[in-house]
Formats: structure tokens, C-alpha cells, sequence
């Protein structure tokens, strides 16, 4: 076929056009790859985007943050510095005046030595003259190490001991070890108080952590907690429905109601739970539960309530806080067998099983809670729901840092990916066998077909 002048030309045309077209659209997508990013993450819990708690806890500084990272230009497990730079940018984008700045250990030996640094890779966290140390770069660390700072002074928490109670550095199931560790990152200092050897709750206790005693306190250690409160004090008191083991003028004192019977909750079965496990999702309007969207779980929870006509609950501001069980009842029978409601003798729901107290006395605020379940917060049931979030914002109210009551940071779920052995075959396979074979196969074909052609 021959090609004419006009044709060709036409061609050269299109052509020409078709390189224009093209240039303008690379020049284009090259400019709004600069003036526009869109990220997505696609991390099953979205722990690489910071989240809207984390973005509370940052407004809430009032001052910049200063960032020191003690990391080698060079490392045989890789670019830690690039790492480093990569997790602080997206909180600097949250708060511009977080500063970060570089120090190689092994150039500056002294600096790091005076920092008290112990290992390549450790950054210092400085804010409002006081700093922290983090060899973890994820949300949770860093999150809680600019928790403490905010801290304006140490917290001290006391845990009643020498009667059995569930301890604070306890590993057992039943005890909440766990839970001390969790407030120990989070700025909180924990110990232990035998008040049949103390003579009265230290003065510098930001509260006092009952927690289940196993056997009576003397007339002599009750009264200690009954002065405590008299001064103002602070009391978190988890309530299980055993006896009260000598501390009844303690309850009388705030005008409890502790009725008998253990709350069952129906409900629980759809959290494949027993129905002695009450499932909270109902909380009263209160500092600690506000923008709590999480469910909590409560095993063998018993009802708390309060005398409105007692003289001493008038000087309260008193909060029901956690609402059970609305479909379910207190069993004041036995638990085993076939669990019924029985409305002659047991309490129709739903269920209240926490307080708040609040009142001023002797110039500040003093703080009480009661939560009638001392196991949501043991080792074997911490990890249930939202139990650690909820337990922790109750010691930030008691402590008075209503300010903290945001964030509890997300677990990295994802870290690892697991792949069956048929899968893993299957992977094999298919990139190594069919993929290859199927190319192979398209070439013959393509050949082939030009061949005849």
C-alpha cells in the first residue's frame, strides 16, 4: 500500500498530538502528586494513623515537646533514625512545635552518657522541664510517656494489704498485677498499705485502693479509713458479694446500700459469656464516662446504691455510673443449676453497680468511687473490652487529672501475619509454576500465530 503526503502527514498529526496529550497529562498528575497526598491506612486496628484520642491528648500540651533520639547514622538492623523520623511526622503534622533532633552515640559519647541513655535507638521525650525515655515507637509509648509529663506532680496509689485483697503487684488470676503495671506506665506510683501496721493512710496518697479483703479488718483499721475519709481523702473500693469483712462503718459512713445476691445477666450469652457476667454498655453522665462508647464486662457483679435520706449522702454529689443488666435481675438464690427469676424474692433489673462521689471538704474536692465487682479488673478479666480504659479513667478522676481521661492507646494487632501450609502451597504455585508456565504459554501462542500469519 502506498502511503501518500497527506496521509503521512496526518499521521505525523495525530502522532504529535497524541505526545502532547500525553506530556500535558504526566505534567499534570506530577502536579497534583505535589499540591495533594492521600494516604490510607490499611492496618487492621489503624495503628499507623493517629488516633482522634491521641490528637486530644497533643492539644492538651501547652508548651513544644522536644524530641532527642540517641540513634547510629548506621545499624545492622537497619535505619533506625529513618524509622524514628517516619512515626514522629505524623504527630508533628498534629502538633507542629514537636521538635526532633538526632544524637549519634558513638560521636558523642558524653551526651549520650549525661542523657542516661542505655541503648541505641532510645530517644528523650523533654516537656515543661521535665523528660522521659522511649526504646518503643508506637502509639501507646509514646502517647503515655507525654501522659506523665503532663502529670504535675507524683501520684501516689495505696492498696490496703494484710487481709487477703487482690494486690497491685500480684500475679495470680484473681489479683491485678496487670493493672498496676498499667499505671505505672501511665505515671502513677503503687504500694502497698497494712494499716495494722501504719498508724493512719498517708497524707500524700492520692487515694486508697480497696480491693476484696479475704478476712476482717480490727475495729482499730476501720476506724483509720473512716478518718481518712473524714479528712477528705479519695477511695476506690471494688466490692465483690462477700461479707464486708469489717468494713460495714466504712459503708455506713457513705450511706451505701449493699443488698445480697449476685447480678445475671441474659444478655451475656450473645458475648458467649456466662450470665453471671453483667455486660455494661448504659453509663451515668460523669468525667469518667463521658465518650466511653466501650463495653465493659463484669463477672459475679453485685448491686451498689445509695441512702438519698442518709444525712452524710446529702453533703455527696452522688453519679450512678454504671447501669447492668435490663433484661436480667439480682439472683439472691443459689447459682447452680438452671438460673430463674424468681419476683418474690430477687430484684427485677436493670441493675446499677457503680457510684461516683464528689463533695468539698476542708478546702478540695474529695473523690469516692465504688464499683460493686472487684474482678474486671483482675488479671484473668483486665483484657475484657473496654474493663482496663474504664478502670484507668476512674483512678485519673479519683487522682483529680480529669484532663487525662482520654486515651487509652490501640494494641498493635497486626504485627504478624500467619499463612497455613496450603496456602503457602498454593502461594508457591502460583508464582513460581503456573504464573511462568502461563507466560511461557502466551509466547508460544503469540509466536505461533505471526508465524502463519
Amino acid at each position: 500500500m502506498q502511503m501518500s503526503s497527506k496521509l503521512r502527514w496526518n499521521l505525523l498529526v495525530q502522532n504529535g498530538v497524541f505526545v502532547v496529550l500525553l506530556a500535558a497529562m504526566a505534567a499534570l498528575l506530577a502536579y497534583f502528586a505535589q499540591q495533594y497526598r492521600v494516604e490510607r491506612d490499611i492496618t487492621q486496628n489503624a495503628r499507623n494513623t493517629v488516633s482522634q484520642q491521641a490528637r486530644e491528648v497533643l492539644g492538651k500540651l501547652s508548651g513544644p515537646v522536644k524530641v532527642t533520639a540517641y540513634a547510629m547514622r548506621q545499624e545492622v538492623r537497619g535505619d533506625m533514625r529513618k524509622q524514628i523520623q517516619g512515626f514522629l511526622t505524623r504527630y508533628q503534622q498534629v502538633k507542629p512545635d514537636i521538635t526532633l533532633n538526632f544524637v549519634d552515640p558513638r560521636e558523642e559519647p558524653k551526651l549520650a552518657q549525661a542523657a542516661g541513655i542505655r541503648l541505641s535507638g532510645e530517644s528523650v521525650i523533654e516537656y515543661n522541664g521535665k523528660n522521659e525515655h522511649i526504646t518503643e515507637y508506637n502509639e501507646q509509648s509514646f502517647i503515655n510517656a507525654l501522659m506523665r509529663l503532663m502529670r504535675s506532680t507524683e501520684r501516689l496509689v495505696m492498696a490496703l494489704d494484710g487481709h487477703g485483697e487482690r494486690r497491685l503487684n500480684g500475679i495470680a488470676n484473681h489479683d491485678l498485677g496487670e493493672f498496676g503495671k498499667q499505671l505505672g506506665a501511665k505515671g502513677f506510683k503503687t504500694n502497698s498499705l497494712n494499716l495494722g501496721i501504719a498508724q493512719e493512710v498517708p497524707a500524700n496518697a492520692s487515694l486508697l485502693l480497696i480491693a476484696n479483703p479475704q478476712v476482717d479488718l480490727q475495729p482499730a483499721e476501720a476506724q483509720k479509713i473512716r478518718l481518712y475519709l473524714q479528712k477528705g481523702g479519695n477511695l476506690m473500693w471494688l466490692i465483690d458479694p462477700d461479707p464486708l469483712r469489717g468494713l460495714q462503718p466504712v459503708a455506713e459512713l457513705l450511706g451505701l446500700v449493699l443488698g445480697p445476691g449476685t447480678v445475671v445477666d441474659p444478655e451475656a450469652v450473645r458475648f458467649n459469656a456466662s450470665p453471671t457476667m453483667a455486660i455494661a454498655t448504659n453509663y451515668g453522665r460523669h468525667a469518667i464516662t463521658d465518650n466511653f462508647r466501650l463495653n465493659t464486662a463484669f463477672p459475679m457483679a453485685r448491686q451498689i446504691g445509695i441512702n438519698d435520706n442518709d444525712g452524710n449522702v446529702k453533703e455527696w454529689r452522688v453519679t450512678r455510673l454504671i447501669e447492668v443488666a435490663p433484661r436480667g435481675w439480682v439472683e439472691t438464690g443459689k447459682l447452680d443449676g438452671k438460673i430463674s427469676f424468681d419476683k418474690t424474692r430477687d430484684v427485677q433489673g436493670p441493675v446499677n453497680i457503680a457510684l461516683a462521689l464528689e463533695r468539698n471538704v476542708n478546702e478540695r474536692v474529695q473523690r469516692v468511687v465504688i464499683v460493686g465487682n472487684g474482678a474486671f479488673l483482675a488479671n484473668a478479666f483486665l483484657g475484657n473490652a473496654g474493663n482496663l480504659d474504664l478502670g484507668i479513667n476512674m483512678v485519673n478522676w479519683l487522682a483529680g487529672d480529669d484532663s487525662l481521661i482520654t486515651l487509652q492507646p490501640r494494641p498493635t494487632v497486626d504485627s504478624s501475619l500467619d499463612i497455613g501450609r496450603g496456602a503457602q502451597y498454593l502461594m508457591v504455585f502460583g508464582l513460581f509454576i503456573f504464573l511462568p508456565l502461563t507466560f511461557a504459554a502466551m509466547g508460544v501462542i503469540v509466536w505461533w500465530r505471526r508465524r502463519r500469519a
